[in-house]
């Protein structure tokens, strides 16, 4: 995609794409989202903490966790009070997970896939490389029984998921040098992790894990040759097109990666029925307004990084295909030693298929058409 082509579609105060029509479930809840439910008088007031595994700067992020908790407040008239907390300030961002399973705060904001390290099968709930886009995601999640897999597997670690958010499709990153080929992956040190991290050693590259502050100066001194992040609007933030103005896309280890609420059992459970209704109409709002307002701000933020000279990439079918050639051994080696896995790959696998079989006719045909449109 050549930089004025992209200008001339997004305009300088362009804004992409639809609200994604379906949100968050509680658990087994398969129904569009409600009205908000009426909370009777007499119920209990009742103060959670949340722990985030964002800053406050992430704004988009973040404000999934704000839009929940102030639309519980206005349901509950303010009896049932989450306060949330950034990063760092009660337990670092990538432990928020274990603070909620332990039960040192009621819930948590974060991603699922943070925690592959425990087991690997809880990428499934955040994204897969080569898996389903945020709409496909919601589908499965939602409507085609992701959510009782997902629940089945987190009940093994207290917890209850709520959808809280979903970016998109992110890109693939900011780089130093043009990647061309097969060849320019060998030795390349990247800041990726998880999943997406283990596929790019296995093609030759030497993946970094950086905290966010660290990434800038390690590409600017040439510590590291490529970082992924987000997408524009959060990317652009962080200024990586000063020091790296290669931006490739898309970014195939995340196509539509989820953001979870995650609950303390216990603490689930003590609820009133009331606030429970009530928690799951936040989410789902929650979970709505982070798509929408990452499609919203995206192409002006990618508009305003071209226009300062920033190179748009697409990685190469080479390099896409022997991207998702390894990632379907690493998943074929996993499911044979992990029955987790196995149990909820077989049906992921199945669900993507028919999911792409569908989305290339009426959705593909229609998206092709438009983006040629001058």
């Amino acid at each position: 995609m050549e930089r004025r082509s992209f200008l001339k579609k997004a305009g300088a105060g362009a804004a992409a794409g639809a609200a994604l029509g379906l949100a968050a479930c509680g658990k087994s809840e398969q129904q569009a989202a409600p009205a908000a439910p009426a909370v009777q008088t007499g119920l209990p007031s009742i103060q959670w903490r949340m722990t985030s595994s964002f800053p406050k700067s992430v704004d988009t992020l973040f404000g999934s966790a704000e839009m929940l908790a102030n639309r519980l407040r206005e349901i509950t008239d303010g009896k049932f009070d989450i306060r949330i907390f950034p990063a760092g300030e009660i337990v670092p961002g990538l432990q928020a997970l274990d603070a909620v399973q332990q039960g040192t705060v009621e819930m948590c904001h974060t991603c699922s896939y943070y925690y592959v390290g425990k087991d690997k099968t809880f990428a499934f709930g955040t994204a897969v490389p080569f898996g389903l886009n945020a709409r496909q995601m919601d589908a499965w999640i939602i409507a085609g029984g992701g959510q009782e897999l997902l629940d089945e597997f987190y009940s093994n670690y207290n917890i209850y998921s709520f959808l809280g958010g979903n970016t998109g499709v992110q890109m693939g990153g900011w780089y130093r040098k043009q990647i061309n080929s097969l060849e320019d992956i060998k030795g390349l040190k990247i800041r990726i992790a998880g999943i997406a991290g283990e596929i790019l050693a296995r093609m030759g590259a030497i993946p970094q894990q950086l905290a966010g502050p660290d990434v800038y100066p390690a590409l600017e001194k040439g510590t590291i040759d490529a970082a992924e992040w987000v997408a524009p609007y959060d990317d652009e933030k962080l200024g990586f097109h000063k020091v790296a103005p290669n931006y490739y896309a898309p970014g195939w280890w995340e196509p539509g990666p989820v953001v979870h609420f995650y609950v303390n059992k216990t603490e689930w459970d003590k609820l009133p029925k009331e606030y429970q209704a009530a928690f799951r109409t936040a989410s789902r709002e929650a979970h709505i307004l982070m798509t929408a307002s990452y499609d919203h701000k995206n192409p002006q933020a990618l508009a305003r990084l071209l226009s300062q000279g920033v190179k748009l990439q697409t990685f190469s079918n080479e390099i896409m295909k022997r991207g998702y050639e390894v990632s379907q051994e690493l998943y074929a080696e996993e499911a044979a030693k992990n029955p987790a896995w196995a149990k909820i790959y077989a049906e992921f696998e199945k669900y993507r298929r028919a999911q792409n079989a569908w989305f290339g006719v009426a959705e593909g045909s229609y998206d092709r058409f438009m983006q040629t449109i001058r």
